[in-house]
């Protein structure tokens, strides 16, 4: 009997012992590895993330190195991916209980990928939405105040007001509109690269006390 049958046989019609720490550091990497996740996602699209096992690039690629750092923790452990990846441990695993754990937790991982993804697309709607609202009153120069998201600021050498409140000194600082413009625009960007809340514009107080707009995160 070889080394991945006799594992097998010790653990057969029960739970796994490994289930929880699996899905666990699983779950915690696909997560750590949300960059990598949009970067593909960007660069392949939809429909081309994911093989012909059903199991998207990153989530196969997260089941592997978690198996491969839990196998050189507990030598006991087999080694289930071969050349063909996912699809060929299935094939090694289906006449065993483990492989319904796999399954599990590979859909598992599908599912809060999926929700990652959703969560992307809405900020990304977002931002270009922001950005649409700017554009469209670039002709007169209005800038939608990013603090109420109703009134169009009035920007001037000397400061920006809105009639919701907001108001920034900006004496002496150059602010033009195209200036202010390409700021907002830029910093909605980077906050959406980095995080899955949309963001929230504020007033406020310098260091010198001075009213100045903030861009925060409600996490």
């Amino acid at each position: 009997m070889d080394a991945l049958h006799r594992h097998r046989s010790l653990y057969k019609g029960t739970t796994p012992p490994w289930k929880e720490t699996y899905r666990k550091r699983c779950v915690d990497r696909l997560k750590n590895s949300r960059s990598r996740l949009l970067q593909r996602y960007r660069q392949m699209g939809e429909s081309q993330q994911r093989d012909g096992s059903g199991a998207s690039i990153i989530v196969q690629e997260v089941m592997e190195e978690e198996w491969t750092a839990l196998q050189s923790e507990d030598r006991r452990l087999p080694s289930l991916w071969g050349p063909q990846g996912m699809a060929e441990m299935f094939s090694v695993m289906k006449e065993y209980d483990e492989l319904a754990v796999l399954e599990e937790i590979q859909q598992e991982l599908l599912s809060q990928e999926m929700s990652i993804i959703e969560e992307y697309e809405r900020n990304l709607q977002f931002e270009q939405q922001y950005i649409s609202s700017i554009v469209e009153g670039m002709e007169e120069m209005h800038i939608i105040c990013p603090v109420c998201h109703t009134n169009n600021l009035n920007i001037n050498s000397h400061f920006i007001s809105c009639p919701c409140g907001l108001y920034i000194n900006t004496k002496n600082q150059n602010i033009t509109p195209d200036i202010l413009r390409h700021l907002l625009e830029s910093r909605v960007s980077e906050h959406t690269e980095d995080c899955l809340h949309n963001p929230i514009f504020s007033v406020a107080p310098n260091t010198d006390s001075s009213p100045n707009l903030m861009i925060s995160c409600k996490v």
